[in-house]
């Protein structure tokens, strides 16, 4: 998934689930998102956290 759409499904999901959604990158260079809860740090690098309530 690339960054753009990353964002893009991290925005759509935050607001519908009302959570925080963090977008990362895995260390082979791909792109995800998943609730902020989920993030353990191990081989990703953090890009943008979606807080639905800021």
């Amino acid at each position: 998934m690339t960054l753009h759409d990353a964002t893009a499904y991290a925005a759509s999901l935050a607001a519908t689930l009302m959570v925080s959604i963090v977008v990362f990158q895995a260390g082979d260079g791909s792109f995800g998102a998943v609730t902020a809860d989920e993030i353990d740090g191990d081989e990703v690098a953090v890009m943008i956290e979606i807080d639905p309530f800021s």
